[in-house]
């Protein structure tokens, strides 16, 4: 019974997995460190179980210049 919890379990859209791990940080991250932290705390899972790779994260922050800030290789959110 305690195993159907945990299947029912769905992780974070990788964006609000980057926005977590900004935000929990306090600071700008560099994307390799944000990939750590998203498979490290499995805030995201890819369909294909393979772990989030910084190119991955990359073209996310890309995908969403109203949301994130590129300056001196660190990662930012927006505020």
């Amino acid at each position: 019974m305690e195993n159907a919890k945990f299947s029912k379990f769905v992780s974070m859209k990788i964006e609000e997995a980057i926005v977590y791990c900004l935000a929990s940080s306090g600071r700008g991250m560099r994307t390799e460190q944000i990939a750590e932290m998203i498979n490290g705390r499995r805030l995201h899972l890819r369909k294909d179980g393979m772990p989030v790779t910084s190119k991955q994260v990359y073209a996310v922050i890309c995908r969403f210049p109203d949301m994130f800030v590129k300056a001196e290789g660190r990662i930012m959110l927006m505020v």
